[in-house]
């Protein structure tokens, strides 16, 4: 990991004119968050030279006390950057401002035409950095009008071999995982094991799917949350709901539903605003000493541990093996485990077994059952059991029910584990339509839609995978069980950018621990839209040549 007093973190910004100062600062503080640093950590922020006077760039960077480094666009395009898009490339001549911009500014030799470096406050030009490998710390992140990434400088010394990227000769340029170039940051896991790593790598754990289709109009396969829902018959409870809102959310009623509906007394059942908030719970009401995630999986659970202060170690499972659970890859002294089933992102469906195998005394197992209910008779489920020791079952309503934006989920667990998160909840932490919807989700009716449903996604699933199948270049994750499919790509991040330009967003996979740039996760849709996808995936390969 670097610290504030070793790093040498370069910024790359790239705006819209007219971006304000305060939209670019805060997009730079998310990034050097992401990345564990401070602006004390910052030495240059680079962008292109038509936008080095901005006043949004040129004011970010006098209030952070770096100079400006203005670089011309043959120059940024020159850097092959790990994260390509359309559209900068066609505005700006680079496929990323940011990256490319990081890249550079890090990377510079004594001597080396780098652009323009001026010293804040003077006009002046000022001293290039010594010369260093680059390493890209954070992928580009972006709002409506900036983009922002960064890049460290890391000394070179003639007798040090240190890991990371070393800058190659600009004729190379750099991205992650291409013949000729650098080994990502950090070195790609080839086994079940352990990863030690204090993780500010290029995983961006709060990346989500929907990010891939907030404002833009795409045929939306990167979210998985099930189509044309919630039914009328959910939104009318839902509405009937609303001339109650006066009175403080009672709990009690949706509650004893749920402990029904898994045959469980209701001290076992905690609801929450979403599956999100449980993990929020777990990691600020558990005590862990070393907790650990299997991955890949949902990203959540290791953001709000580390959000808590958690050292969270990983356990990455093969791509070789089809992503199943190895029950002895997890060290013995994990007192906090947690792993999705079926798991997001690869779809599988791990033994309910294999997971039970897992529970140790002292250990807490959380398992996060988001989409048990699109499994036909949510086979493999835990949920409901008590004889396993430790065991937290979380359970979300948004996917099936599409009540993403209403908040709802519930944690099953033992009276005293569901009493110390309970404590740590607010007052009054779901609202009186959530717990509405879930009174009537949990309903004889509501489950048997449930379960058709879960047969329904199954039926066109397997036209997905069928169609997938046809395409020499990708490869699917077997026995998918999940209302998604991962599929392997080579430089599945630039087919992603040509879906979008032909009207599709997939979720791209390398936010995932344990993946890398050349996965993409894909929602099962309906028939029609899934042939019109698979044309237009014909079509995005073909652009690549």
């Amino acid at each position: 990991m670097l610290s504030d007093g070793e790093a040498s973190a370069h910024l790359g910004v790239g705006a819209r004119s007219g971006v304000p100062v305060d939209e670019v600062l805060a997009l730079v503080d998310a990034v050097l968050r992401e990345a564990g640093l401070s602006r004390t950590a910052v030495r240059s922020l680079g962008t292109l030279d038509a936008r080095a006077a901005e006043p949004g760039i040129a004011g970010a960077a006098a209030l952070l006390g770096v100079p400006v480094r203005g670089f011309a666009a043959e120059e940024l395009a020159a850097v092959s950057v790990p994260h390509p898009s359309a559209r900068p490339l066609a505005a700006t001549g680079t496929a990323s401002v940011a990256e490319a911009a990081a890249l550079l500014a890090a990377g510079t030799e004594p001597g080396a035409d780098a652009g323009v470096v001026v010293a804040p406050g003077t006009g002046e030009p000022a001293a290039p950095p010594a010369r260093a490998r680059a390493v890209l710390l954070v992928p580009k992140r972006k709002t409506r009008r900036a983009t922002c990434a960064l890049a460290a400088s890391v000394p070179v010394r003639s007798h040090e071999d240190a890991p990371g990227a070393r800058l190659l000769p600009r004729t190379h340029g750099y991205i992650a995982g291409e013949p000729g170039s650098p080994p990502t940051i950090p070195t790609p896991h080839t086994t079940a094991a352990m990863d030690m790593h204090t993780h500010t790598d290029a995983h961006d754990l709060r990346h989500h799917g929907d990010a891939e289709v907030r404002d833009e109009k795409l045929i939306d396969l990167a979210v998985n949350v099930r189509t044309d829902t919630p039914p009328d018959w959910l939104r009318r409870r839902i509405a009937d709901s609303l001339t109650g809102l006066a009175a403080y959310p009672d709990g009690r009623v949706a509650r004893a539903a749920v402990a029904e509906r898994h045959d469980l007394p209701a001290d076992r059942v905690l609801l929450t605003a979403g599956a999100a908030e449980a993990f929020v719970l777990l990691a600020r009401a558990l005590p862990a000493r070393r907790p650990v995630v299997v991955h890949p999986q949902f990203t959540e659970p290791e953001a709000a541990l580390r959000d808590a202060g958690h050292a969270v170690d990983r356990v990455l499972l093969r791509e070789e093996d089809g992503f199943r659970l190895d029950p002895a890859a997890v060290p013995e002294d994990a007192d906090l485990v947690v792993i999705g089933n079926p798991t997001n992102p690869t779809s599988v469906l791990h033994p309910a077994a294999s997971i039970a195998a897992l529970a140790r005394p002292g250990r807490t197992l959380v398992v996060d059952e988001a989409f048990m209910d699109a499994v036909p008779g949510e086979r493999e489920s835990l949920a409901g059991r008590t004889d396993v020791p430790g065991l937290v079952v979380l359970r979300s309503l948004t996917k099936t029910w599409g009540l993403a934006g209403l908040r709802i989920g519930y944690v099953l667990a033992a009276p005293g584990t569901i009493a110390d998160l309970e404590r740590a909840q607010p007052l009054w932490p779901v609202s009186t339509p959530a717990l509405v919807a879930a009174e009537a989700c949990m309903s004889r009716a509501a489950l048997a839609e449930a379960e058709h449903a879960a047969h329904r996604i199954g039926v066109e699933r397997a036209h997905l995978l069928a169609g997938l199948a046809e395409f020499d270049e990708v490869r699917t994750v077997a026995g998918a069980e999940g209302p998604f499919v991962l599929v392997r790509i080579d430089g599945a991040d630039a087919v992603r950018e040509r879906l979008r330009s032909l009207g599709f967003a997939a979720r791209r996979g390398d936010t995932f621990p344990g993946l890398d740039r050349n996965w993409l996760r894909l929602a099962v849709r309906d028939r029609a839209t899934t042939n019109r996808f698979l044309q237009a995936l014909d079509q995005a390969l073909l652009m690549g040549g």
